[in-house]
């Protein structure tokens, strides 16, 4: 990580500034399982707290943890309605354990997969975006040169360093985003924590 670290700072002097400012680099991975994709959907358009509690609350429901695609199929749609979730994505989240347990999904498989590929292959799933597969690269499959071009934390914090007048679309930032490549998930976590008070973790 220190290579990525000394690319970034040589490569723009923005993140260099950002990366002084923020400290070590602490990302939280997590397994690339299908507890961890649902974990994204869950999360998806939510506040970390609201989305973590819900996430939890489905845990301790299924029983299961890790959670697996039969613990989640053994809940009630209107026993996961009641934990939180909304009906689109308690869908979302059932169809991706019906798929994952038919083996259509198969995260074993997206290991050995280029990141296109991931994407090609989880997108499948009604309710599973490119953000949500992004999150699953990064945090997961720990790909570490991934730009969530739709990610909304990611879009207000490059518009801010970079004294952008609106959000930045995805064209613009590939364009900021060149220089830091092949690091860009790294690049992107910092983004992230650089929206926080003087970086606080």
């Amino acid at each position: 990580m220190k290579k990525a670290i000394q690319h970034l700072k040589k490569a723009d002097p923005v993140m260099s500034a950002i990366i002084q400012r923020v400290g070590p680099f602490k990302i939280q991975y997590r397994d690339p399982v299908f507890q961890s994709l649902v974990r994204s959907i869950v999360y998806q358009q939510l506040h970390g707290k609201a989305a973590l509690t819900i996430f939890n609350r489905l845990l301790a429901a299924a029983k299961a943890d890790p959670l697996t695609p039969e613990a989640v199929l053994r809940l009630r749609p209107a026993k996961m309605r009641a934990l939180g979730l909304s009906p689109q994505k308690l869908t979302y989240i059932r169809e991706l354990a019906r798929m994952t347990r038919s083996g259509e999904v198969d995260f074993e498989a997206c290991a050995m997969l280029e990141d296109g590929a991931v994407v090609e292959h989880l997108t499948r799933v009604k309710g599973v975006g490119v953000w949500t597969v992004h999150m699953f690269l990064i945090f997961a499959l720990r790909r570490r040169d991934v730009l969530p071009t739709g990610d909304l934390g990611v879009r207000a914090a490059m518009k801010k360093a970079y004294n952008l007048p609106e959000l930045p679309k995805p064209a613009e930032m590939e364009r900021i985003a060149a220089a830091w490549r092949p690091y860009c998930s790294v690049a992107s976590w910092y983004l992230w924590r650089s929206l926080e008070n003087q970086g606080a973790m």
